[in-house]
């Protein structure tokens, strides 16, 4: 069974190569995952925030689409 050289002395089965390579995919692509988050929570956070400021909730979604909209152009510019 360990003739090929798998299995001696892991508990995934995977040999030292291999588990190098998949721990390599799998921080790129938790890296990517975190980042898309982050990315997506400013977004909604400039869209409407989760804290409301003095005056509470009282502005229209209207409004806060008007204002993410002045937001997206002035970084834009």
């Amino acid at each position: 069974m360990a003739a090929d050289g798998r299995g001696s002395g892991s508990l995934s089965g995977l040999t030292e190569g291999e588990a190098q390579e998949f721990h390599g995919i799998f921080m790129r692509s938790f890296i990517l995952f975190v980042a898309v988050a982050i990315v997506a929570h400013v977004l909604a956070w400039m869209w409407r925030p989760w804290l409301p400021g003095p005056e509470g909730y009282t502005t229209s979604m209207i409004d806060g689409a008007q204002g993410a909209v002045s937001n997206l152009l002035t970084m834009l510019t």
